[in-house]
């Protein structure tokens, strides 16, 4: 027994049937099977060759192993075939006169190749020519993606970005290539557009997809669309060399964009903190900004219980922005993301934008504020202050993923400004008593109906329309209410301390 071992490429059965040494051989079974891949032969002269033999091998025999137990030639198609050899040459008439029927049949039934091969052909000679083919294929491509590698290099160290890189395999290959981002977004494309628009996740078909990592991250990934089917070895090599350089581009534009994300941030903090110069708007320009009309300032916070990287929620922003004011700034800080924009732009539908570009991180969510109108840069630190009270006290008052301007307030402005929320429970204990507790579902609901009754300024009558009640049973009520809070409806200023009271209790995290 020999083997010539492990080789990458290889070529299918039936090219190896076309080289000269194995002229006179003849297939007598498993037509369908000249697709598979040579990558190495075999002889088999000993009679447990099954342990060694190895997938993708051409096993060589002149029948030896046999000659005493003929029987096993009905089941050895079998066995081979399981374990992934290539094909079967034999030689007939001098230890096995013929191949049993059944041999022949499993071989047509599996698409194994059985071969016949000629006697007056050593089986050196066989192993000597297949092999050099095949080190000549393997050559061959490797020459290929190599070639390609330096061109693909090549482009990189002139400045190309992915669009070069995806048009030069595109070429290379004669095949739509596409590069699309983790989410599935075609970033750059050459070829079919329509095709590589439905780029799937995995190889299937008529695509062959190589990921496109770097630093152990996941940057997305190369998808070829090859309408003939799959793509053969080399241009797989090709793709895999590919990927390798868009990994670099990859890293490089994202070197770039963070250097350039970190002046825009730094010279934005320095603006929303009243520190920007004199050549604020100057400056502003040179990012695409435009500071010198009335604005808007919107802050996105993530809420506390999502750990999110911050940039993930500016990509989102950037994304959205886009859209709506190309003109508009928006820059990340180490908690959240700044955008400033036109005071024509509806704020609320591009926060609504921005939740939508965010969809890939759910569940995680984010609390959004918007400001004032600001009418120069000047008073965009006051704005900038606005919008970030309006986040954090929207999102006491909905929870998270809260989206308020800063107008919607209301005393809710004032109330966040105590730090003492010791102070602010007492307060509501001692001004609601037993209402201020949901232990108990009655007085629940007796703090709604006082709730109704402040905010309808004591109406009697639209507060029983609003709850359903009867009048007589509203009146029963109020006189529950004022033996436990005291006499309110003759008391404006016990009634400020209720609706204060009730106010403190719906801010969440208080």
């Amino acid at each position: 027994m020999a083997s010539t071992g492990t080789i990458i490429h290889g070529v299918s059965v039936g090219e190896v049937l076309g080289v000269s040494t194995l002229a006179g051989a003849r297939l007598i079974g498993g037509r369908a099977g000249l697709d598979r891949i040579v990558q190495r032969l075999n002889v088999m002269e000993v009679p447990d060759i099954l342990p060694w033999v190895k997938p993708h091998e051409l096993l060589l025999t002149t029948g030896y192993p046999l000659r005493n137990t003929p029987q096993s030639l009905g089941t050895l198609v079998t066995d081979l075939d399981e374990r992934g050899l290539a094909a079967l040459g034999i030689k007939l008439g001098r230890y096995v006169d013929e191949l049993p029927a059944e041999m022949v049949e499993q071989a047509d039934r599996l698409g194994f190749p059985l071969i016949l091969l000629p006697n007056d052909v050593g089986f050196d000679d066989i192993l000597n020519q297949v092999l050099t083919d095949i080190l000549n294929r393997q050559a061959a491509m490797l020459a290929r993606a190599e070639e390609a590698h330096r061109a693909l290099v090549q482009i990189v160290l002139a400045g190309g970005g992915l669009r070069e890189v995806v048009a030069e395999v595109a070429g290379l290959l004669d095949m739509a290539v596409a590069v699309v981002d983790p989410a599935g977004h075609v970033l750059e494309s050459a070829g079919d557009a329509i095709a590589l628009r439905a780029a799937p996740a995995m190889s299937s078909g008529d695509y062959t997809v190589v990921p496109v990592v770097a630093g152990g991250h996941h940057h997305g990934r190369i998808v070829a669309h090859s309408p003939a089917g799959a793509v053969r070895d080399g241009d797989i090599g090709i793709l895999e060399r590919a990927a390798t350089v868009a990994a670099l581009v990859v890293t490089r534009q994202e070197a770039v964009a963070a250097v350039e994300s970190k002046y825009r941030a730094d010279f934005l903090r320095d603006v929303l903190t009243g520190r920007g110069g004199a050549r604020v708007a100057t400056r502003a320009r040179a990012f695409g900004w435009d500071l010198e009309r009335p604005v808007g300032v919107l802050v996105a916070e993530i809420d506390p219980e999502w750990d999110i990287a911050p940039d993930r929620l500016l990509t989102a922003w950037v994304a959205a922005l886009r859209r709506h004011d190309p003109r508009g700034a928006v820059a990340g800080f180490s908690h959240e993301v700044v955008a400033i924009v036109g005071s024509g732009v509806d704020m609320a539908r591009l926060a609504k934008d921005a939740v939508s570009a965010f969809a890939d991180c759910q569940p995680a969510t984010f609390s959004t504020g918007m400001s004032r109108v600001a009418q120069g840069a000047e008073l965009l630190p006051d704005a900038y202050g606005q919008a970030l009270k309006a986040a954090r006290v929207g999102r006491q008052l909905h929870g998270p993923g809260a989206v308020a301007h800063f107008d919607q307030l209301g005393v809710y402005r004032l109330l966040s400004l105590v730090n003492d929320t010791a102070e602010l429970h007492s307060f509501v204990k001692e001004t609601l008593g037993p209402l201020a507790l949901d232990e108990d579902a009655e007085n629940a609901d007796l703090r709604r109906t006082l709730q109704v009754l402040l905010e309808t300024n004591l109406n009697v009558a639209e507060t029983a329309r609003r709850l359903h009640f009867h009048y007589n049973t509203l009146r029963y009520r109020i006189g529950k209410l004022e033996r436990m809070l005291g006499n309110f409806t003759e008391d404006a200023h016990l009634r400020l301390n209720l609706t204060l009271a009730l106010h403190v209790l719906r801010m969440r995290g208080i």
